[in-house]
């Protein structure tokens, strides 16, 4: 498991093979044995392999190629209308329908997620979460026919690899553990934690392309900028509401 977890790396190239059967569903059984909150699995995964469905997906994903290359697209959605059909059937009074309930159910969906990452690569499959399902995550409600009470937190791309891409940078990891409490950090260690990334040769090409003086900008200035963000929150923050998630 050790040499699954430390080689995990984003694949953005795929064979077009389509995975065997058996293997695909002993990804989607690992993922059905994530945590879960009070054993509710309030999540759902909706498989699309059909090669018109994933035509009908690639835009909502910026037709990264991709999308339409893998031969399984899998998108990950908090799910509270099963568990309260359940309940109402049995004359049971569900009060799933608000905030609380959608953070629970997005820590399902993303715990079954990497459960079904996770077993993927020890497969030999290639995995990509796209985050482009938050951006978009109205239209790719209508194209999978998602109900009220469902709504899409992420999406995995998974096939055999079309290539070998080198393992990513992180932080330190004195950069992301506390012990005990959280402790603050102070200028010097923000420098400290990101002076290896900042410093290196892919940094130096960035800056060179984008003509900013430093990596901090070219995340605040070209790759996720203030005008997109505040856009992207409020049209995810509406279809909460479409979706049953605001009875508060």
């Amino acid at each position: 498991m050790k040499s699954v977890l430390f080689k995990h790396r984003s694949i953005r190239k795929f064979r077009p093979e389509s995975i065997p059967e058996e293997v695909l569903r002993e990804c989607l059984e690992a993922a059905s044995r994530a945590s879960t909150c009070g054993n509710m699995q309030l999540y759902s995964l909706v498989v699309t392999r059909d090669a018109a469905l994933r035509e009908r997906l690639s835009p909502c994903h910026f037709d990264q190629p991709m999308v339409r290359e893998a031969p399984c697209v899998v998108t990950v959605c908090a799910d509270v209308h099963r568990f309260t059909m359940w309940c109402e059937q049995r004359d049971a009074d569900p009060a799933y329908d608000n905030f609380a309930w959608f953070l629970n159910a997005s820590t399902d969906a993303l715990l079954a997620a990497q459960n079904f990452c996770v077993a993927a690569e020890s497969h030999g499959l290639g995995i990509c979460y796209l985050g482009t399902t938050i951006y978009t995550a109205a239209e790719i409600s209508r194209v999978l026919s998602l109900p009220k009470g469902v709504i899409p937190v992420t999406t995995v791309v998974t096939g055999y690899p079309d290539e070998s891409p080198e393992l990513t940078d992180r932080l330190p990891l004195e950069a992301v553990v506390h012990y005990e409490k959280y402790t603050d950090y102070t200028a010097a260690e923000i420098d400290e934690l990101w002076a290896e990334r900042e410093e290196s040769e892919l940094t130096r090409r960035l800056l060179e392309e984008n003509g900013l003086p430093n990596l901090a900008q070219v995340f605040t200035e070209r790759r996720y900028v203030r005008r997109d963000n505040l856009a992207i929150s409020r049209s995810y923050f509406a279809l909460l509401k479409e979706k049953g998630f605001f009875n508060n």
